[in-house]
């Protein structure tokens, strides 16, 4: 089991290093540093003024090196004007040339600077990624034993009228897309047209201190949208378990169906939605977009849109890395907590 899981970790690393590598580039490419330096520049600069302000920064370096010295693998690029003044991606405001270390990267800790918010994107993010931990947090605590519950009662008696109406309820929260059921929420639930009112059609007070009344809805809405895929793929292990041999030759016995369920067909069915499971963190992590957006619930989904809208090249690869990062650490837990769930495999 031990190289089994220094294996993935390792392949894991690559994949990281690849993935955050396309990313750099993407986002670095001309047409993108051009728009920064009119951003943050004058929107009426010459080409020559743009790339004037882009070799100042450091951007016009080659995309390797740029790459390994965001990484902190190499020295940080330096700029001196004809003054004298230093400048540089490890000298802050305020920071002399020779109080700035050398190296300054993701391994050192340093994730840059927010072009859009002006703060540094390590402290953007943490504090981004906490609330929607929060989000996560209360939206797997309604999805997952929900899911489970309709997933095992339909697969229990397939084609039963049970079954049937589970699986129609399951399709139908799957078929909708989060955009729509959220509207319709906040036009039933939290509209004074309607008469409702029960909840706060916003989550920005959320961000506060969640309560029911401003935090339910968008973890409904996010919710049902996974919970019918997860039901789903339960109800379809469970009625593959509940024909199994060994299934048959309890049920001749005279085993009770509780116990038959409980006891022998659960831990099987749960093998494939467990895989499922852990798969829904990296889709929260940046499925949440729309919700966050339409609930107006700063997140870390909100985060991506503003770095993606305002081309804030800094933030958006530190929300990338965070991405990448989710989803391989949940596929590798996902791929151990399925070797030990299943008997049938083993890793020598």
């Amino acid at each position: 089991m031990g190289l089994f899981i220094l294996r993935r970790i390792g392949v894991m690393l690559l994949t990281a290093l690849c993935l955050t590598f396309l990313v750099f580039y993407l986002t670095n490419l001309y047409p993108n540093l051009e728009k920064l330096a009119k951003t943050q520049g004058n929107f009426r600069m010459s080409d020559e003024a743009v790339a004037s302000w882009l070799d100042k920064g450091g951007y016009l370096q080659p995309t390797p090196v740029k790459y390994a010295e965001w990484l902190g693998l190499v020295p940080s690029y330096r700029h001196t004007d004809a003054e004298g003044n230093v400048t540089g991606r490890c000298i802050e405001p305020g920071m002399s040339a020779e109080e700035a270390p050398t190296y300054c990267g993701v391994l050192q800790g340093y994730w840059g600077w927010s072009t859009v918010f002006r703060d540094p994107v390590a402290e953007i993010i943490g504090t981004r990624l906490s609330l929607t931990g929060v989000l996560m947090f209360w939206v797997m605590m309604l999805m997952v034993p929900g899911a489970l519950i309709i997933g095992v009662l339909a697969g229990m008696k397939e084609g039963s009228p049970l079954d049937r109406s589970l699986s129609t309820v399951s399709i139908t929260t799957t078929a909708t897309p989060e955009y729509v059921s959220g509207v319709l929420f906040i036009a039933v639930f939290a509209s004074s047209a309607v008469g409702l009112k029960w909840f706060k059609g916003t989550a920005t007070s959320a961000m506060d201190g969640p309560t029911f009344e401003n935090f339910f809805l968008p973890v409904l809405t996010i919710a049902l949208f996974g919970m019918g895929y997860i039901a789903r793929m339960t109800r379809a292990a469970m009625a593959e378990v509940m024909t199994a041999q060994y299934i048959r030759t309890a049920r001749l016995k005279g085993v009770s169906f509780r116990n038959i369920v409980l006891k022998h067909a659960l831990r099987n069915a749960l093998i494939a939605p467990f895989t499922v499971i852990m798969l829904q963190f990296p889709w929260l992590l940046n499925g949440v977009v729309i919700v966050e957006t339409l609930f107006n619930y700063k997140g870390f989904g909100w985060t991506l849109v503003q770095a993606a809208s305002n081309n804030d090249i800094e933030l958006l690869l530190g929300v990338s890395v965070v991405s990448v990062n989710v989803v391989l650490v949940t596929q590798l837990i996902s791929d151990i907590g399925y070797v030990y769930l299943n008997p049938r495999i083993s890793v020598t």
